[in-house]
């Protein structure tokens, strides 16, 4: 089983991350990926504003569970469902946010 075997088997994002990279840049970026997205799923749908040690611990937290994620997503949709993820909740964000500029108005 080669190399391209392996890569076949994996989904677009982490396709892509691994055939124009080495393994270990490849899933350093992977976890970049997983990390970011995690964090803006998060800021998006359940951030709330909480003191600066406790935003840490969360982060920290996070952190910790996309080295888990970051091990799925070689041959899992993790980052794609993430994606997906911060799409609706971007959508939903946006439509709130008009929903109550449209109240204040009237």
């Amino acid at each position: 089983m080669g190399e391209g075997d392996v890569r076949d088997h994996m989904w677009w994002i982490a396709r892509a991350i691994f055939s124009s990279t080495d393994l270990q840049t490849g899933a350093n970026i992977l976890f970049c990926v997983i990390f970011a997205l995690a964090v803006i799923v998060y800021k998006l749908g359940f951030a709330k504003k909480l003191p600066i040690l406790k935003s840490l611990l969360i982060y920290f937290i996070l952190f910790l569970g996309c080295s888990v994620l970051t091990f799925l997503g070689y041959f899992l949709p993790i980052a794609e469902g993430l994606f997906i993820a911060v799409i609706v909740l971007g959508i939903y964000k946006i439509r709130l946010h008009q929903a109550k500029k449209g109240s204040k108005a009237a």
